[in-house]
């Protein structure tokens, strides 16, 4: 069921922030990592919904935490291969994502990891147009919702099947500006009003 919260605005979208597990591909078991693309799932509905957006001259980018890469399970060069991989895969259904940005650190060692701001000052020092305001960030965790709402953007929270969902619950921090499913009713919401 989709709630529509009157503090959310689509009009004058200009970019949205994508967590990537559980957003974009599939989130791996509790305590697992996406170490590598031999195991990337794209979530149903995903380039697709990727493809209205970039059709409707919105910015997309990834903003994820790679905690894995401090952990030794991976490097930074797994993660860019996986990135590439998404970006293959989304091009057969014309999408495209703008930019991916990580955070490969330890918690509470550095000022990207979400829900930080470090990665949308990356971004911002990339696409200089780039403002909250003009802004959504759509993830499936507190730390996304935190982030999105710390920097005064709209948020959307993925609440899938709910079975994945990882704990902390909303009582614990802001609440998301709305709740989907998924990711393509998020982008039905976005672009209702464009």
């Amino acid at each position: 069921m989709l709630i529509h919260h009157p503090r959310f605005r689509s009009q004058g979208l200009q970019t949205v922030f994508l967590d990537r597990d559980g957003v974009i591909v599939e989130k791996m078991p509790e305590g697992q990592y996406l170490c590598s693309a031999t195991d990337l799932r794209i979530l149903p509905g995903v380039p697709c919904a990727i493809a209205r957006l970039n059709q409707a001259r919105v910015r997309v980018l990834v903003a994820t935490n790679q905690r894995g890469v401090a952990l030794g399970l991976y490097t930074d060069s797994d993660i860019e291969n996986i990135h590439h991989q998404i970006q293959c895969r989304l091009s057969l259904f014309s999408a495209h994502i703008d930019a991916f940005y990580f955070c490969p650190h330890e918690r509470c060692s550095c000022n990207c990891r979400k829900p930080l701001p470090g990665m949308f000052l990356q971004a911002v020092s990339e696409f200089s147009d780039i403002t909250a305001e003009g802004s959504v960030m759509i993830g499936d965790s507190l730390s996304d919702i935190q982030f999105g709402s710390r920097l005064g953007m709209s948020t959307v929270w993925i609440t899938g099947d709910g079975a994945d969902r990882r704990g902390g619950g909303m009582s614990a921090g802001p609440s998301p500006t709305v709740f989907c499913p998924s990711l393509s009713s998020a982008v039905d919401i976005l672009l209702a009003d464009e």
